[in-house]
């Protein structure tokens, strides 16, 4: 996991790829939808993994908050992706990290890995992509 600088309003305005996706991490573990709409381009393409229950590519910071972070949130207690590991060059920013989670149905708890890459340009994430284990997230959410 990166280190947030001492100088946190300089962090706050980096634009610094890696910088940007930390905000975005720190934002949606607080559950701040408005700063984590803030880290994202206005035509944002965030890309959830075909086999997630949230597969598909999602549009617009609004969309991508309404249509993963709500539902997430909606459908599981504590969602939490925990950044653990960045690989930076350039523009793309891959990090591996976990989801740990409860599902508010079943109570199963899940706790699998995850990689994902952001493209930031301009200080905006403009691209998501996400990679995990959609067996573990699936057995969660099934009796």
């Amino acid at each position: 996991m990166i280190e947030i600088p001492r100088n946190v309003s300089a962090f706050a305005e980096s634009g610094a790829p890696a910088d940007v996706v930390r905000r975005q991490y720190l934002a949606s573990a607080k559950g701040d939808l408005a700063a984590l709409r803030a880290t994202l381009a206005e035509d944002v393409e965030w890309t959830e993994m075909a086999g997630f229950p949230l597969a598909g590519t999602y549009r617009t910071p609004k969309g991508v908050t309404a249509h993963v972070m709500e539902r997430l949130a909606a459908e599981w207690e504590d969602w939490t992706a925990h950044d653990d590991t960045y690989v930076v060059d350039g523009e793309d920013v891959v990090v591996l990290a976990r989801y740990t989670a409860v599902h508010r149905t079943t109570g199963k708890p899940l706790a699998v890995r995850v990689a994902h890459h952001f493209t930031v340009r301009g200080g905006r994430i403009v691209r998501f992509e996400q990679f995990t284990d959609t067996a573990l997230v699936r057995d969660a959410m099934t009796r």
